[in-house]
């Protein structure tokens, strides 16, 4: 047996999980250490919270680096290591020319989409927000333009129509194991076939702000309720009545058609709030006040029946997909 290949993994979300432990169980490598966020301020106390990476590297006794912005020292430690190729998925930051060159170019990012569609910082919400019915990871190498490096090769996943963002994650996270096992024995090697992106079919997605989980009931039943559950774990979808913002837990279409003004609210019904839609009717099977709980529709509405009276106000909701070349966001994070 040869010299192991010597491999960083840089990573900072649980999607990554499932990938950084097949790196460590790979016997052809040595995982030299992990780069990671720092810790940020989680929860109500605000109290700082190491990431699931970083809690997985430490409880594995793999060396930790957490630069608040990987720059020229990060370069020379990597170029001090030897280090023979970086594995990337979901790190938080774009890497900087000086550190691509520091492992001879070979840092393979695994990103949660079929590019070049959903470059970008919230690829996974974002497809189940614009309904689509497949999405995917891709292998590429990364390049100093966002998620526009060379593809190596891509696993494709369905998207259930019960599938909400935790559980498209997942699937995305297992996904990644096929995908990079296949194509390992090449990375290794040195001797990756790579095919270019078709920048003209690129399509662009941003990262998520709160004001994305606004329902905009002009839109049609289906995908509210698909963006609804995209949204769930962050930043959660909401309608605005009056002053109050009352968040929506879960939520599911009814095609049939209805005879009023989007935004309108039919009734309860089946268990849920009926509200029109630019194409159906949304019904909200849960519903939570400001600093209440989450609560099924029929106990919410025995205790805030002023809602059935109400017609929604039309917001349109932030559109998070450009397909203009060129789209570019400052202070905003990327893989």
């Amino acid at each position: 047996m040869g010299e192991k290949k010597r491999i960083i993994f840089m990573g900072s979300d649980a999607i990554a999980l499932p990938t950084l432990s097949l790196l460590a169980q790979e016997k052809q490598v040595e995982l030299v250490a992990v780069f990671t966020q720092p810790d940020r301020p989680s929860g109500r106390g605000k109290r700082l919270r190491a990431n699931p990476i970083k809690e997985w590297s430490v409880l594995n006794g793999t060396q930790v680096r957490e630069p608040e912005r990987p720059g020229k020292p990060d370069a020379q430690w990597l170029s001090e290591q030897r280090v023979d190729i970086v594995i990337v998925m979901a790190y938080g930051h774009i890497l900087s020319s000086a550190l691509l060159q520091a492992a001879g170019g070979r840092f393979y990012n695994l990103h949660a989409s079929l590019l070049p569609a959903y470059r970008g910082a919230s690829p996974v919400e974002t497809a189940l927000a614009e309904g689509e019915s497949n999405t995917g990871v891709s292998l590429m190498r990364l390049v100093q333009k966002m998620d526009a490096g060379p593809l190596v090769d891509q696993e494709l996943v369905a998207i259930d129509p019960d599938d909400g963002g935790p559980s498209l994650r997942q699937k995305l996270a297992t996904a990644c194991l096929p995908l990079l096992s296949r194509n390992f024995p090449d990375l290794l090697s040195g001797e990756v076939r790579e095919e270019p992106q078709d920048d003209q079919s690129a399509t662009y997605c941003r990262l998520l702000r709160k004001d994305d989980g606004r329902l905009d009931f002009s839109k049609s039943a289906h995908l509210l309720a698909r963006r609804v559950a995209a949204f769930r774990s962050w930043p959660g979808c909401f309608i605005e009545f009056g002053d109050l913002r009352i968040k929506v837990g879960f939520a599911r279409p009814n095609s049939q058609p209805v005879d009023a003004s989007p935004g309108t609210v039919l009734g309860e019904r089946n268990g849920a709030l009926s509200v029109a839609t630019g194409d159906g009717s949304l019904e909200l099977l849960e519903l939570q006040r400001p600093g209440g709980k989450m609560l099924a529709a029929p106990d919410f509405l025995r205790g805030f029946p002023a809602l059935l009276d109400a017609c929604m106000e039309i917001f349109p909701a932030t559109p998070l997909v450009r397909k203009k070349l060129g789209f570019s966001t400052k202070n905003e994070k990327t893989d």
